[in-house]
């Protein structure tokens, strides 16, 4: 049986990271606590919105514009971009004890998903084959029927003032498609 312990984050994509860490800070009084720059020109920015949980968000310079019908991711990792205002995936926090057997329970469902758990660091990929000192969160992503992708979700670390790294982008540094 598959034990998540409530969500871990939902990421969301905005059009300009520098408003939505404005509103998130300083209107809702979320901290931003971890900031991610991606390859390929994006960011990924994470707010505590309590009870352990958090609302993150993508940003790229060269994001799809805001669409209506288009709000699920087309193939992870390949072509995991969705656009402004979508909700990415919604992940499941998970104690890390339980991440391999969520793979195996998700592969005995024939459900498509990562067959690996995948270790997210602060290096130029932003993933590591191995489980390092520097990984944050482990992670398992797949779809259900509807093709939402889904995480189950282990954070590895505490974060600290020194994970929040990068200045955020604005609207005028989005590349149009």
């Amino acid at each position: 049986m598959i034990k998540t312990t409530g969500i871990n984050h939902i990421a969301l994509v905005c059009r300009d990271m520098k408003e939505t860490v404005r509103f998130y800070t300083e209107v809702l009084n979320m901290p931003l606590f971890k900031t991610v720059e991606l390859p390929g020109g994006g960011q990924h920015f994470f707010f505590d919105c309590g009870g352990g949980a958090s609302v993150a968000f993508f940003w790229w310079a060269d994001g799809p514009s805001a669409a209506p019908g288009i709000a699920s991711v087309r193939s992870f990792p390949g072509d995991a971009k969705t656009a402004v205002g979508s909700m990415n995936h919604l992940a499941f926090n998970m104690d890390e004890d339980e991440l391999e057997a969520a793979l195996d329970r998700l592969e005995q469902a024939g459900v498509p998903h990562t067959h690996a758990v995948v270790n997210h660091d602060d290096s130029p990929m932003g993933v590591a084959r191995e489980k390092h000192e520097g990984v944050f969160v482990r992670s398992v992503y797949f779809t259900d029927p509807n093709g939402i992708m889904l995480e189950f979700a282990a954070t590895t670390k505490s974060f600290g003032p020194e994970d929040v790294a990068h200045e955020p982008a604005t609207a005028a540094d989005r590349v149009e498609a």
